[in-house]
């Protein structure tokens, strides 16, 4: 399903989604076979039709594959169980499908959880706001599909259609991972996890640079600019940023923020500030946390153009996490202790083009941001962006041009800007970060 967050932002890395689990099987008994090839050939003989090639080509499925691609159990409640669970799957898709083009919420109550529900109609508010004309389900493959008891599970791969209100068109494939509990005898979704693809490519130079002294290129991304370090374990990471002030000329969108985790897994615990330009020429500046693949949250520290902000998040022990934001400037703030588990394999500062469902949403007119005090502790040790050996990350557009770039480190070790470009930014799929 189209799934994500209405006001939305995702940043981050993309990975490549988790291969469909691979089952070992010891292969099936001769007796079995002869047994089904008996049954087939009575069902045939009874409806009057006979085919000898399609029964042999059935017989030889059975013997090839050691691992279903849709899991089922023998007894017919469990198959038929199985059936239900795909049945309202596919439902539930034609029914965010039609809701949007009505623009009728409703229509997708029948097959969702309430809560699930709320944030699907979440997802195609924000879909609206990032100038999605139409979406479509353009193909379904299913990968697994367990029941136990009251709750089940079904993973699909998805391919889903965009139709901008600019006449642009952008297809993404994602892994659903889709849970479904049993509600008043219905089976009903109550979550769908989109592990995503990885966007960030190493060595993909872009044909425009940012003005001024922009960092060498080691890697790109279609939503990501800043730097990220890895290798070692992470257990803080820190910095303090300027809220750019955001032309309000066009809609679009831009997330600033610091995280643990991201770059080469799917797990990210992150804290930041964020802009939204609507259509009416609005900006809103918030605060938010995430930790994914939960939506993201607002949290009550205000924030305004101009604002310093500084943001660390520290593990406290185990999977205890401290998200402590400051409003330097009105010297509010905000703190709160968050259980998460963490690889703690990477930290990141990032300036990103926010994202709802699968699309990336346009790249506001952010002019420029600055981070300074960024650093981390990798394995006990507290270190600048220089010590660390941070890599930058170039956000390019569809046409490989830069559209936010990083500038090198300043000689204090800790220090950078990232600018926004002239080039062109216009909605994309991809992204990691969901902001409901």
């Amino acid at each position: 399903m189209f799934e994500g967050d209405p006001t939305a932002t995702t940043p981050m890395t993309p990975l490549a989604p988790p291969p469909p689990p691979v089952r070992k099987g010891s292969g099936i008994p001769a007796g079995r076979l002869v047994a089904l090839g008996l049954l087939a050939f009575v069902l045939a003989a009874f409806s009057g039709r006979i085919d000898l090639g399609s029964l042999v080509s059935t017989a030889q499925s059975y013997v090839d594959r050691a691992a279903p691609a849709v899991q089922t159990n023998a007894s017919s409640s469990d198959t038929a169980a199985v059936a239900a669970v795909k049945d309202v799957v596919q439902r539930a898709n034609e029914a965010q499908v039609q809701a949007y083009a009505r623009n009728d919420p409703t229509l997708m109550r029948a097959t969702a959880t309430t809560s699930y529900y709320q944030e699907l109609v979440q997802t195609n508010q924000g879909l609206q706001s990032s100038g999605a004309q139409s979406i479509a389900l353009t193909k379904l493959e299913w990968v697994d599909v367990t029941v136990s008891g009251t709750t089940a599970n079904a993973v699909t791969n998805e391919t889903w259609r965009t139709t901008y209100t600019d006449g642009s068109v952008a297809d993404s494939t994602d892994r659903n991972e889709y849970t479904l509990v049993l509600q008043a005898g219905a089976w009903k979704i109550s979550a769908d996890v989109q592990p995503t693809t990885q966007i960030i490519t190493p060595g993909t130079a872009p044909s425009v640079t940012q003005p001024g002294t922009p960092a060498s290129v080691t890697s790109s991304s279609s939503n990501w600019s800043g730097y990220a370090a890895n290798g070692g374990t992470f257990t803080s990471v820190t910095a303090t940023w300027t809220v750019p002030t955001v032309s309000a000329t066009s809609s679009g969108a831009d997330a600033t923020w610091v995280g643990i985790g991201g770059l080469t897994t799917n797990d990210l615990l992150q804290a930041g500030t964020q802009a939204m330009v609507d259509g009416s020429g609005t900006v809103e500046y918030s605060s938010w946390i995430e930790m994914l693949p939960q939506s993201s949250r607002n949290v009550p520290l205000s924030v305004s153009a101009g604002d310093s902000v500084t943001v660390t998040i520290t593990q406290q022990g185990g999977n205890d996490w401290l998200i402590a934001m400051k409003n330097n400037t009105t010297n509010g703030s905000y703190s709160v202790t968050v259980q998460y588990s963490s690889s703690n394999s990477s930290a990141e500062w990032v300036q990103e083009a926010p994202s709802v469902g699968r699309g990336v949403i346009s790249l506001d007119q952010f002019g420029t941001v600055k981070f300074s005090g960024a650093s981390a502790v990798r394995d006990g040790k507290t270190m600048s962006l220089s010590a660390l050996g941070a890599k930058a990350i170039t956000m390019i557009n569809g046409q490989g041009q830069a559209i936010a770039q990083p500038s090198t480190i300043a000689s204090d070790g800790s220090s950078f800007t990232i600018a926004r470009t002239d080039a062109t930014s216009s909605p994309q799929t991809g992204g990691r970060r969901r902001r409901p």
